[in-house]
């Protein structure tokens, strides 16, 4: 299936503004982008085609890719002055750059890559900036089963916050922590069908309006995950995944050997 990537928007939590700064989905989580630790993540399952919607960056990204350095994060050895890789990462990989505006909603971004879906009925879209461990073979299965036109990944609400029932008078009644509450969020990984089109108007949100007008028909469907899950919204969030990474603890890396 196809991987919908969408990596153009500005990401100003991330950046510093300094000039030259890089867009999100190019911060670095150990040697590589972010955009690679989730293009991996799909390729580790067999889907190996990827349609990047492009926009604020543009360039960053296609440089590292026409660019790429294989002896980055792969073994090799140095005979005779020749690199001879003991593996590899992109090499089977069909990458389709695709400029999709600055300004682009995320909906108007996929509404501008389309014609890159061929006549594929089903495939895969991504913020390109949050990495998990989820079974996508199965999150696939269940939506091809269902017969909706999209489905979401949802996850419990991330922080530390708590919920706080007021009853009459001002009592505290209860105090609960948001992640223990009934509620689920959009975790970002989408499985798709051709139908979404229908359904985003022009400069329109995948979510907001897509989505929302499936779910009024019962066309929507949720995959629950409580497993491993880390958005990269803000430069905190991101430098604790490179902690992370620098001292093995990478769960979103189903590709790499089992310990």
């Amino acid at each position: 299936m196809k991987v919908v990537l969408f990596c153009g928007g500005y990401g100003t939590r991330m950046r510093t503004g300094a000039p030259g700064d890089a867009p999100k989905p190019m911060q670095l989580v150990g040697p590589r982008p972010l955009i690679w630790h989730v293009m991996r993540y799909y390729a580790h399952w067999g889907h190996k085609e990827f349609v990047l919607c492009l926009g604020y960056g543009a360039h960053q990204i296609k440089d590292f890719f026409l660019h790429y350095e294989e002896t980055a994060s792969n073994d090799f050895v140095l005979r005779q002055g020749r690199v001879e890789l003991l593996a590899n990462d992109i090499s089977d990989w069909t990458i389709s750059f695709v400029h999709t505006g600055v300004e682009s909603s995320i909906g108007e971004r996929l509404r501008r890559v389309r014609e890159h879906l061929g006549g594929d009925e089903m495939f895969l879209a991504n913020y390109a900036d949050v990495l998990s461990d989820a079974p996508l073979p199965d999150m696939i299965d269940r939506f091809a089963r269902s017969g909706a036109g999209a489905s979401l990944m949802v996850v419990p609400p991330p922080g530390t916050f708590h919920c706080v029932e007021v009853e009459e008078g001002g009592l505290v009644g209860q105090i609960t922590a948001v992640t223990e509450m009934p509620l689920w969020v959009n975790g970002g990984y989408f499985v798709l069908r051709q139908e979404i089109f229908d359904h985003i108007p022009e400069g329109g949100d995948l979510l907001v309006d897509g989505c929302r007008e499936l779910a009024k028909r019962g066309r929507l469907l949720a995959y629950p995950y409580r497993g491993y899950w880390r958005p990269t919204d803000t430069v905190n969030q991101r430098v604790e995944l490179d902690r992370a990474y620098a001292r093995g603890d990478r769960p979103w890396a189903v590709w790499e050997p089992a310990a």
